[in-house]
């Protein structure tokens, strides 16, 4: 960064963020990514206007100050720079990442030596695009082993989640959250049962008799919804069983209502529900996936003449001037946008060094959090024994002991976890960046292999918001696999027009 004589002093903001709540209670990340940036912006001669802080946890999410950044760097024309430890402390998802290069700004990931500006060159802007697509990989990896720390709850019978409304959460003997009957709510879920069950009240009286009954929200001290009564009645939970992830658990938590009574609550909604909804006779490909561009309805399958299918809008909000269209067109048209998705051979190999690149900076995050678990657990333990010595010693009663013991060991069960999913991660994270892009290149070949309902899923899986408007299918692709069809197709097109190779594309794409 060179500046004329008589320049002033360039200056910038700088952003730490701790995603996890041992980071948190050990005050130890941020305050090193501070003193990091602190030191390389004295390096540089940067002045820091401002440092922004996030600290995310299960309790508190969302980012604040990112907001907060972002807006300052609106206000404040002047200053263009952004100094961050690295490429996943800054972005989230792909959408941080967009937002900010609209800014027109330079980042400088001081950990990784980068600095990334309007002026980079495009094939250093390609390669951090695909950090940032491996890092939100990275925290979707992530977030199935928090999953699968509620799965092994789930086994034990004890409800993983945030109670339902009849039940609150406390913390039982052996230090592991559970839930139990809140009586000042309980006897109006079962009111509920007992009303709907009879057959002689509609969801709406029944909502209406909960109002009358007083049955608020704890928080709000509002009046529980007509929606919120319906989703009450199809929980199993209240039965002592519980459906987590598509399985049914026997629970420990008691029960309010009786099999019985929810089996015949079951069997009134469906027979309500499939009075109200004509079913469906045939499993079209695109059915549930395409609205219509002109009124925002559906568009559904029809069978004309025993073997033709054709799509139409549905109508719903008045006559829809869409004509009719062959499922053929529909489907050319989706192999044809699912082709923006195929890397050549050249271009794939760029990918991967990006993703060899990324995986180091993964692994080192990883063993460092590895250590730092490892010693937690460590002091944990330490803990323990010297209480135990205490109790023995009489210095330390019996009672406290078990609920204080309890309590830590209930600490060191997530800490063995988390390791899990540490060391889990390290070793998938490669392979599962290198299958994310052999689907997005094989995508147009599964497609045009598949049975109605497996297209469907796969399309599903790669894109969102599909329209189809006189004669033109919109979609957007779902992440990472935008960033992926978006510099695709400026690769593509910048290849065409000069008949560059793909390594000399990157070198002349639009900054």
């Amino acid at each position: 960064m060179r500046r004329k004589q008589g320049e002033t002093k360039p200056t910038a903001v700088a952003y730490a963020r701790v995603s996890s709540k041992e980071q948190e209670k050990e005050g130890y990340s941020i305050p090193a990514q501070q003193k990091l940036l602190q030191l390389y912006a004295a390096e540089k001669n940067i002045s820091i206007l401002k440092e922004f802080v996030d600290v995310e946890t299960a309790k508190k999410a969302g980012r604040s100050d990112f907001g907060d950044m972002l807006r300052f760097l609106r206000k404040t024309p002047t200053c263009r720079i952004i100094l961050v430890e690295k490429t996943d402390r800054l972005y989230r998802n792909i959408k941080d990442w967009v937002t900010l290069d609209e800014l027109g700004l330079d980042i400088h990931f001081v950990k990784e030596g980068v600095v990334i500006s309007p002026d980079s060159r495009s094939s250093d802007k390609f390669m951090h695009g695909i950090k940032v697509l491996m890092a939100k990989n990275y925290i979707d990896n992530l977030s199935e082993e928090t999953r699968k720390g509620m799965n092994e709850k789930a086994e034990q019978g004890i409800w993983p989640s945030r109670c339902p409304l009849g039940y609150r959460n406390v913390i039982g003997p052996n230090g592991k959250k559970v839930i139990e009957v809140d009586p000042e709510v309980a006897q109006l879920i079962v009111k509920l049962f007992e009303w709907y069950s009879t057959a002689n009240y509609s969801l709406d009286q029944v909502a209406e008799m909960a109002r009358e009954a007083g049955f608020v929200y704890l928080k709000s001290k509002k009046p529980v919804s007509r929606a919120a009564i319906h989703v009450i009645l199809k929980k199993r939970i209240y039965t002592g069983k519980f459906e987590w992830r598509g399985k049914v658990y026997q629970g420990t938590h008691p029960p309010l209502i009786s099999e019985e009574m929810w089996e015949r609550v079951q069997a009134i909604l469906k027979k309500r529900f499939e009075n109200k909804h004509r079913k469906v006779k045939h499993d079209f490909a695109f059915s549930r996936l395409i609205t219509c561009g002109h009124c925002g309805c559906a568009l559904v399958g029809e069978i004309k003449k025993r073997r033709y299918v054709y799509y139409h809008c549905t109508g719903f909000k008045g006559k829809c001037d869409e004509p009719f269209t062959r499922e053929e067109t529909l489907e050319e048209c989706f192999t044809g946008i699912l082709k923006g998705l195929v890397l050549d051979d050249e271009v794939l190999e760029l990918v991967k060094v990006a993703l060899r690149e990324s995986h180091q900076d993964a692994r080192r995050f990883h063993d460092q959090a590895i250590a730092r678990l490892q010693a937690e657990y460590t002091k944990l333990q330490g803990r323990i024994d010297t209480m135990y010595i205490d109790k023995l010693d009489g210095r330390v009663g019996e009672e406290f002991f078990d609920r204080k013991a309890a309590e830590w060991r209930t600490e060191q069960e997530n800490i063995l976890r988390a390791l899990d999913g540490h060391r889990a991660a390290n070793q998938t994270y490669l392979e599962e960046g290198v299958q994310l892009l052999e689907l997005a290149r094989r995508a147009p070949e599964l497609f045009a292999k598949q049975e109605p309902r497996e297209k469907r899923r796969l399309l599903d899986f790669l894109l969102s918001n599909c329209t189809w408007k006189s004669g033109k299918l919109s979609v957007v692709f779902r992440q990472p696999f935008d960033l992926l069809a978006v510099t695709n197709e400026a690769l593509k097109r910048e290849k065409a027009a000069g008949a560059l190779s793909n390594s000399q594309c990157l070198e002349k794409l639009p900054e």
